[in-house]
C-alpha cells in the first residue's frame, strides 16, 4: 500500500509525431501527464502517481485509461463523460523545435473542473498536486476559478502543490487573460516552474531574478526558472542559487522538455534531495529527453540510465 500520492491534473492527448518517410507514430501525451509519467519512473514504490482528468466513453479513451494504467499511471481520478472524447495534437519539427497542431473541439478535459465536488474527492488525501498553465488555458474561466479554489483547500488541509506555468497564448482569449490565469495559478501554488523566455514574453521580465521575485510575490515558497542552455534560477524557502545545466551537444526534440525537468525536480525533492541537487537531477533528465524523439523516452531508464533515477 502507497504511503504518499502523487497527482497530475490537465489534458492527456493522442500525439501523432513524426516517425519515417512521412509516417507518423500515435501514442498519448499531454504536459502534465508526461511530469506523472516521469515521476512514475523515478519515484520509489511508496509514491503513488495518478492522473486526474476527463475522457470520452469512446474506443479512444478506452486505450488511453489502458495505456495510462499500463505504464504505471492510476486512473482512479479520471472521469469518463458520454458524448465527449480526447483531444488530439499533430507534431512538426524543424532543427529540434516543435510546432503543434490542435484539435480539441470536443475534448472532454475542457469540462474537467465541472464539479467541485468531484475535485475534492480526488484532491483529498494526495501529498503532492501538480498542475500547468495549459491545464488551466483549456478551461472556461468559472471552470478555471473552480479548479484553483479546489487546490487551494487541498493546499489547506496539507497537499503541496506545483505550478508549471507552461505559457501557451494561443490557448487563452487574450494576453490579460492569459497574465491573470497564470497569476492565479501561481497563487494556490508552493511551487512554481516558470520558463524565462516565455516569462519575458508574456509579463516582460527583463530577468530570471524579476521572474522569482513575481512569483515569490504571489505567495510561492520555490521558485525555479529554466533558461534554455543558460543557468537555471532557484529560490527555495529563502536561498538562492544558479545552476548551469550540462551543454547539450544537439538538440533532436524539444518535446516534454519542462515536463520532464518539472517530474525530476519534483521526484527529488519527495525523496529528499535539497533545492540544487533536485534541478541538477531535474536538468540531467530533460537534457536526456530532449535527445530523443517524442514525449516520453522509456529508453533512458533502461539500465545504463538508471543514474536519472531519484536516489534511494
Amino acid at each position: 500500500m502507497p504511503d504518499h500520492f502523487f497527482l497530475a491534473i490537465g489534458e492527456c492527448m493522442v500525439e501523432l509525431a513524426p516517425a519515417t518517410d512521412g509516417l507518423f507514430r500515435m501514442g498519448f501525451a499531454g504536459d502534465t501527464f508526461n511530469c506523472a509519467w516521469y515521476a512514475r519512473r523515478l519515484l520509489r514504490a511508496d509514491w503513488s502517481v495518478g492522473y486526474a482528468t476527463a475522457v470520452g466513453t469512446d474506443a479512444v479513451s478506452d486505450d488511453m485509461l489502458a495505456f495510462m494504467a499500463g505504464e504505471g499511471v492510476e486512473t482512479g481520478a479520471i472521469r469518463r463523460i458520454e458524448g465527449r472524447t480526447v483531444g488530439l495534437y499533430m507534431i512538426a519539427l524543424k532543427d529540434g523545435e516543435r510546432s503543434f497542431s490542435y484539435w480539441r473541439g470536443q475534448a472532454a478535459a475542457k469540462a474537467m473542473a465541472d464539479d467541485p465536488d468531484w475535485l475534492d474527492r480526488v484532491f483529498a488525501g494526495r501529498d503532492l498536486l501538480h498542475v500547468s498553465g495549459i491545464t488551466l488555458a483549456i478551461l472556461a474561466p468559472e471552470a478555471r476559478e473552480r479548479l484553483c479554489a479546489a487546490l487551494a483547500r487541498a493546499r489547506a488541509a496539507g497537499a503541496r502543490v506545483s505550478f508549471d506555468t507552461n505559457v501557451r497564448p494561443r490557448l487563452w482569449a487574450d494576453a490579460d487573460e492569459m497574465r491573470a490565469g497564470l497569476m492565479l495559478g501561481a497563487s494556490v501554488a508552493d511551487t512554481v516552474l516558470p520558463s524565462f523566455d516565455e516569462e519575458s514574453a508574456a509579463f516582460g521580465d527583463a530577468s530570471p531574478e524579476a521572474t522569482v521575485a513575481r512569483y515569490r510575490e504571489a505567495g510561492a515558497t520555490t521558485v525555479v526558472v529554466k533558461n534554455g542552455a543558460a543557468p537555471i534560477r532557484l529560490w527555495a524557502e529563502g536561498m538562492e542559487a544558479e545552476i548551469a545545466p550540462e551543454p547539450v551537444a544537439q538538440v533532436i526534440d524539444s518535446t516534454a522538455a519542462g515536463d520532464s525537468f518539472a517530474a525530476g525536480f519534483l521526484a527529488a525533492r519527495a525523496t529528499g534531495a535539497a533545492p540544487p541537487e533536485a534541478v541538477r537531477r531535474a536538468a540531467a533528465l530533460a537534457a536526456a529527453v530532449i535527445q530523443r524523439r517524442g514525449a516520453l523516452a522509456p529508453d533512458i531508464f533502461a539500465p545504463e540510465g538508471a543514474a536519472l533515477k531519484a536516489a534511494p
